[in-house]
C-alpha cells in the first residue's frame, strides 16, 4: 500500500512543481535561490528534480537561462520566455479551476460522511 501512495503522491506532485517553479521565474532566479524562495512557501525540491525540470522548460522554450559571471561565482540565471509567461497564465487558470471543482468533490464527501 505505502509504495502505491508513494507512486500517486510522486505523480500528483510532479505537475504542481512544474507550476510552481514557473511561478517563481518571473523575475530571474538561479537554482539555489529557486530552491529557497519555494521552501519559503512550503514547496520542497531537490536539486536532483530542479535542475532536470529547469533544462526540459527551456528545452520547451518556456525558460531562457543566461550566465551572469560579474560575481566570483558564475550564476546561471533562468526566466520566462514571453512565451512561458503565456503558458504559465493559462496553466495557472487551469490549476485554480482544477482546484475548486476538485475541493467541492472532496469537500463533498466529507459532508457525506457526516450524514
Amino acid at each position: 500500500m505505502s509504495n502505491l501512495l508513494n507512486s500517486l503522491s510522486t505523480e500528483l506532485r510532479r505537475g504542481t512543481l512544474t507550476l510552481a517553479v514557473l511561478s517563481q521565474l518571473r523575475t530571474p532566479q538561479y537554482g539555489y535561490s529557486l530552491v529557497q524562495s519555494l521552501e519559503k512557501s512550503g514547496i520542497f525540491i531537490e536539486q536532483s528534480t530542479l535542475y532536470p525540470l529547469l533544462r526540459r522548460l527551456e528545452k520547451q522554450e518556456l525558460v531562457t537561462s543566461s550566465w551572469d559571471t560579474s560575481e566570483t561565482r558564475p550564476r546561471k540565471y533562468y526566466v520566462l520566455s514571453e512565451y512561458g509567461k503565456e503558458v504559465f497564465e493559462q496553466l495557472k487558470e487551469e490549476w485554480l479551476k482544477n482546484s475548486k471543482e476538485l475541493y467541492k468533490l472532496l469537500e463533498g464527501e466529507e459532508k457525506d460522511g457526516l450524514d
